[in-house]
Formats: C-alpha cells, sequence, structure tokens
C-alpha cells in the first residue's frame, strides 16, 4: 500500500492588510515564547493591543521602500520580515554608523517565522525576499539587530553570511535593560 504524501507550496509574498492580524499574532506568540525572560510581561502582551495592530496596520502600506513580507506553507502564515532603509540607531556604542554612505544599507527591523515552523527554510525565503526588494532600490548591505541572548537569531544571520560588527545598543525594557548586537552582511543573497 502506497501513501501518496503531498507537501504543501512554501512561498513568500507582500504582506496585505488582510495579514495584519496573523502578523500581530505571529510577534506576539514567538516573542512570548523566545524573549520571556528578556522583555516584560507587559511589553510583551502591548504586541497584542490596539497601538500595535496599527503600527502593523501602517507598515503594510507604508511603500517608499518599506517591506512587510509573509511566508506561507500552504495556506498557513508562518513568519513575516518587515525591512526598509536603515536609520541612525538611538542608543548605539561605536563603532556605530556603517562606513558606506547611508543609501547603501538597509535594515531588517523584524523577521520572525513561528517556532512550529522553523527549520523548513521559511527565515531563508524571507531574509532572501527582503534582501531581493531592497538590492531593486539601490541598497548592497544589510543590518539587524539581535538581543545579545538570541543564540537562534544569531546563528540564523550568520549562516547567511552576517556578523556582529562591534556595534551595540542597550535598550530600556523598563524593567532593566535589553542589548542588542548589531549584525551586517551583503544583500546579495540567494535561497539554497
Amino acid at each position: 500500500m502506497g501513501l501518496d504524501v503531498a507537501m504543501a507550496t512554501a512561498a513568500v509574498r507582500p504582506a496585505t492588510p488582510e495579514d495584519v492580524d496573523e502578523i500581530v499574532r505571529l510577534q506576539a506568540d514567538t516573542w512570548s515564547t523566545a524573549y520571556a525572560g528578556l522583555v516584560p510581561a507587559a511589553a510583551l502582551e502591548g504586541l497584542r493591543s490596539p497601538a500595535a495592530r496599527a503600527a502593523w496596520s501602517a507598515a503594510v502600506v507604508a511603500g517608499d521602500g518599506h517591506h512587510v513580507l509573509v511566508a506561507t506553507e500552504g495556506a498557513w502564515t508562518v513568519g513575516f520580515c518587515a525591512a526598509a532603509p536603515a536609520v541612525e540607531p538611538e542608543g548605539a556604542v561605536a563603532p556605530s554608523a556603517p562606513t558606506l554612505g547611508p543609501e547603501a544599507w538597509a535594515e531588517i527591523s523584524a523577521l520572525l517565522v513561528e517556532p512550529r515552523w522553523g527549520r523548513r527554510g521559511h527565515g531563508g525565503r524571507l531574509l532572501a525576499a527582503a534582501a531581493a526588494a531592497l538590492r531593486a532600490e539601490g541598497a548592497r548591505y544589510g543590518l539587524a539587530w539581535v538581543p545579545e541572548a538570541d543564540g537562534a537569531s544569531r546563528s540564523f544571520y550568520k549562516a547567511a553570511g552576517w556578523a556582529a560588527d562591534g556595534t551595540v545598543r542597550v535598550l530600556d525594557t523598563g524593567e532593566g535593560e535589553l542589548r542588542e548586537l548589531r549584525v551586517t552582511g551583503s544583500l546579495d543573497l540567494e535561497v539554497r
């Protein structure tokens, strides 16, 4: 007896306003799992607030170099990525700005895949799609801020060829501080 198993199709596409509720859910659920010991509970709960939903609604339609992408597997939304031209970070400690002109840099401000959908290539597809969109607008290099304690994200970016460049920023969480490392790398990425 044979078993007919169909593999669900994985894809990345631009987010639409209809995706906002899933983006809010994915961020809140994923951060609640990954950052429970790093970010105060009130801040994590705030990810489900009307203000968070409004912020994602605005981001999805922002245009002007801003990209919000979603990863899907079959009918499921499994992750998302937000990317835009890089801005000078507040609270960064040397070496500060990348040495190339600001027009050459873009920032991955969020890249999350729901843990139950991890290790299936969704993160790599999201990063590669964001990189392609940013390259098309003239950016050559990317950066992302990763919590120092988030070894999984640091490993993900390392596998993409990105590395910590020595810049650190410290965010006030309201109940302590969260140290983030800046990782940088080429936007010349392809899905393997």
